[in-house]
Order: structure tokens, then C-alpha cells, then sequence
């Protein structure tokens, strides 16, 4: 049994937030397939409308250039009810254009029942995109904590400034941190020698896990002590297990379920509980479709 913001879950392997936790459907047979607990697609009360989203694939993972649900609160807040009158280990994600917009979103998001929260407040894909400070995530702590009782998460991005703006949500009232959110990249087009998906986005996958361990070490090297939500490049058990070796309560899951997204996390899930966690490399050939899924997939 794991146990991270309040919730008692029987395996320490969460799916991460994105398209595939954007419909209750989908979160409901993540939960079935054995996720310890979903967190849902970021809620947002103005999502942006007019940015071009879509996911490159690359061989060491994936840039996508999404960024929050297009379902309304209202819509969320619905689903957060049902989820919750059946005891569902569901995180709602959630942010906002202000620290007292997110506020008031944290606390219609208790009144559902819902009983956990992370903070999506460190998504770099919007069109002017994020230079995250210490100061920023104060503010949006600090305003969240004085809103609702909820434990939650900040979900802050590996890199430059991280201990700080960590321990900042740790002293502003945030209950555990995840760490990390995506990392900006790009890709050049072969023939047009421009980038790809048109600028610099959200990179997900193997390649940042080193990235993520790295930034995990140092935050419990620096005596960091909430709890830490692993994200980063999890494709086998043996990933899962890295990341709880080096401090964190659970690692999340997501990038490695857009191939065989079931069988992918029913694989990663039982290799989490074997003593033989993820010893041989798995490549999935086929890719599984996401249920409405509205975002265009751009091969390289």
C-alpha cells in the first residue's frame, strides 16, 4: 500500500495528466487496468482555444504542444462527483490565469468530493510560454492553501532555479511536489529547416527521465522533505523503482501509455510488484486509439 496526499493506493504507479485522463471513461479504465490512481487532464477555466496542438513523436519520446482540457469546469466538476461517490483515487489537475482564479477553481473542486489536487501551474506550452520563479509559485500556493483543506501537489519543471521554487511551495503550504513537468524542446524539419509544431514545446519521454533523477537526488541531497511525485520517462517497473530509491513516493506514468496505453500499464504495473521489475526491454509495435481524441499526431 502507497500512501501520497491522503489517498491509500495498492501500487505506487500513477498515470500522469494529459489527452488520456481527459475523458472519465478513460480514467475509469486506467483505474481498472491497475493504476494506483489517475490524475486528470488540467483543468483550466479559460483554456486557450486558438493554438495549434499536437504531438510529435520522436524515437527517445515525445513533444506535444497541448496544453489544458477544453471541457468546462462544470463538465469537470460533474465527473469529479461521480468519481468520488465511488471512492476512485482520481487527482484532480488544475490551474488558472491567476492565483485567485485558481483558488476559487480549488475550492469548487473540494465541494465534489474529489480528494486531492495537483497544482499544473508549470505547463510551458502556452503562446508565451513560462519562465517559472519562485516568487510565481508562491503566490499560487499561498492563494490554493488559503482556499481549500485539500492535500495537493505543485507540479514545478527539472532545471534551473527547481530547490528554490520546491521549497518555496513547501513553505507557501503545498503537500508534496511533482517533479518534473515537461522540458522545452524543439526539432528542426528536415526539408523546410524550420521547427517543427512551429516552436519550442513540452518535451515527454525516456529521455528526460536521467534529467528528473538528477533533479530528485539533489532535492532530498538538500534536505527536502515533502513527499515528491516522480514524472519522467516510466516505461517499465524498473523505472518505477529508480525513482523510489532516490526519494519519491510514487512515478507517475504517461508518455509510454500512447503505445498499447492498457497493456503498456498493466505491464508496468505488474513488473512495479515483481522482484524482476522490468529486467527486459519492451518496444510495443502498435499504437492504441484515444477514445475523441481531437489532437493531430505529427510523425518525424
Amino acid at each position: 500500500m502507497t500512501h501520497v496526499l491522503g489517498l491509500d493506493l495498492a501500487n505506487p504507479v500513477v498515470v500522469g495528466s494529459g489527452l488520456l485522463t481527459d475523458q472519465e471513461r478513460n480514467i475509469r479504465r486506467l483505474l481498472d487496468t491497475g493504476a494506483g490512481a489517475v490524475i486528470t487532464k488540467t483543468i483550466h477555466p479559460s483554456p486557450p482555444t486558438d493554438l495549434d496542438e499536437r504531438i510529435l513523436r520522436l524515437p527517445t519520446g515525445m513533444i506535444n504542444s497541448t496544453t489544458y482540457s477544453k471541457r468546462s469546469v462544470g463538465h469537470w466538476l460533474d465527473i469529479l462527483r461521480s468519481l468520488a461517490r465511488d471512492g476512485l483515487p482520481v487527482i484532480a489537475s488544475v490551474h488558472a490565469d491567476t492565483p485567485a482564479e485558481l483558488a476559487e477553481l480549488a475550492a469548487r473542486v473540494e465541494a465534489t468530493g474529489c480528494r486531492a489536487l495537483e497544482l499544473g501551474i508549470s505547463c510551458l506550452n502556452e503562446e508565451a510560454g513560462l519562465d517559472d520563479t519562485a516568487e510565481r509559485v508562491h503566490a499560487y500556493t499561498a492563494a490554493v492553501r488559503a482556499a481549500t483543506r485539500l492535500p495537493f501537489s505543485v507540479k514545478l519543471a527539472s532545471g534551473e532555479g527547481l530547490n528554490a521554487r520546491a521549497f518555496t511551495a513547501a513553505r507557501a503550504g503545498a503537500d508534496a511536489v511533482t517533479v518534473s513537468d515537461t522540458l522545452p524542446a524543439a526539432v528542426v524539419h528536415p526539408e523546410t529547416g524550420e521547427l517543427e509544431l512551429g516552436g519550442v514545446f513540452g518535451y515527454s519521454g525516456p529521455g528526460i527521465k536521467p534529467l528528473v533523477l538528477a533533479s530528485l537526488w539533489k532535492l532530498r541531497r538538500a534536505g527536502f522533505q515533502l513527499p515528491v511525485l516522480a514524472s519522467g520517462g516510466v516505461q517499465s517497473g524498473q523505472d518505477v523503482h529508480d525513482y523510489l530509491r532516490l526519494g519519491a513516493v510514487v512515478a507517475q506514468v504517461y508518455s509510454a501509455l500512447h503505445t498499447d496505453m492498457h497493456a503498456t500499464l498493466a505491464r508496468i504495473v505488474a513488473e512495479t510488484g515483481s522482484s524482476t521489475h522490468g529486467a527486459e526491454a519492451h518496444r510495443p509495435e502498435e499504437v492504441e486509439e484515444v477514445e475523441e481524441e481531437e489532437t493531430e499526431e505529427v510523425r518525424s
